[in-house]
């Protein structure tokens, strides 16, 4: 039987949405299994990016993943163990998908302070592949499944938002963009006013920048986490394009602007760093989102998008500033890039509670 929704929201009763860089319990992710995104030689490729991903992210915090059923965990299991991998922090959930994109269909947690320490719950928004560009229906019922299995309190908005969409500072304030969330392949064009109020009461925030835009080749309409990122509380790293006659220029110095007239809660200007753009990366003459926005922050590792591009170590030594105390592990990106999305894109955190 699934729990019934919480029917008042999330801010009514102190529950908030944490920044990324604070404590987790685990990481969800997909394994990999649709070859209408990958190629099956890039899936086998694929596969081991995530083994990858997960030696690092497991020293950490949990892993869960998704698997379609049991053959499919007794696959992937070996494939863990051979490559030298501790399988106890590792728990499977069969649970079908369409896809690897965990981030926008999967749980979005949030969390609230009380006496008896922190708790935690989901927000269960509705999930359409972008605008109902792919096959969905095993994506969208996933979240409902994990809510299930999780047995926690879960809150339903009734609204659809992918959660690479939006990225939070933890102290009342999200970065996202009007392309995507104003778009009318969502939500049938919700006004700005409107969407505003849904994130404030679900994601208990005070405060929304809207950023405006989308990388060339960006499938999802401009998710912010291929554009800006918070990487603490006061300062969002973004990507940046030198190059006048690239055909990401021009939004890309749009952003810019915006960015460094945003002001927090306290009216104080945020500090603003750029982030370089990979050299473009084409496929049957397709440009690819690749951004070095889309990393990832565990407990112990930031995991860095890497594109053999003289840009990835730039990028690297930009973002070891802001996380001197994590390891910061280039992940070579160019097989998940093929599927039109990143690091960031399949993975999801859950943060830290109190039992």
């Amino acid at each position: 039987m699934t729990p019934i929704a919480e029917p008042s929201t999330p801010s009514s009763q102190s529950f908030f949405m944490p920044a990324e860089w604070e404590k987790h319990s685990s990481t969800w992710l997909a394994w990999p299994i649709n070859v209408d995104t990958w190629k099956p030689n890039d899936l086998r490729e694929l596969e081991n990016v995530y083994i990858e991903i997960i030696h690092c992210l497991v020293t950490g915090e949990r892993i869960n993943i998704l698997i379609e059923n049991q053959s499919s965990q007794n696959r992937v299991t070996s494939l863990l163990d051979a490559s030298g991998l501790d399988t106890k922090k590792i728990y499977f959930h069969e649970i079908l998908t369409n896809d690897a994109w965990i981030r926008d269909f999967g749980p979005n947690f949030i969390v609230r302070e009380s006496s008896a320490g922190r708790q935690i719950a989901i927000n269960r928004w509705q999930f359409n592949s972008w605008g109902e560009k792919y096959a969905w229906k095993k994506d969208n019922a996933a979240g409902e499944k994990i809510i299930r299995e999780s047995k926690l309190t879960w809150f339903d908005p009734n609204i659809v938002l992918e959660g690479g969409a939006i990225d939070v500072n933890g102290r009342g304030i999200c970065l996202t963009t009007s392309t995507c969330l104003l778009n009318t392949n969502r939500n049938g064009g919700l006004s700005s006013e409107q969407m505003e109020k849904y994130l404030k009461d679900y994601l208990g925030i005070k405060k929304i920048i809207w950023l405006d835009g989308a990388l060339k080749g960006d499938d999802t309409d401009g998710h912010i986490d291929n554009l800006a990122r918070f990487v603490n509380p006061s300062t969002i790293v973004y990507v940046s394009e030198e190059d006048e006659n690239d055909e990401n220029y021009l939004n890309l110095k749009r952003i810019e602007e915006t960015l460094k007239k945003a002001r927090d809660l306290d009216g104080k200007p945020f500090e603003v760093i750029p982030l370089p753009m990979p050299r473009a990366i084409k496929e049957n003459n397709f440009r690819l989102p690749a951004s070095y926005a889309n990393f990832y922050i565990g407990n112990n590792a930031v995991l860095v998008p890497a594109f053999n591009d003289s840009n990835d170590v730039i990028t690297q030594k930009t973002l070891k500033k802001y996380f001197p105390q994590k390891k910061i592990v280039p992940i070579d990106s160019r097989i998940i890039i093929k599927g039109q999305g990143g690091i960031h894109c399949i993975t999801q955190q859950q943060p830290m509670h109190s039992d």
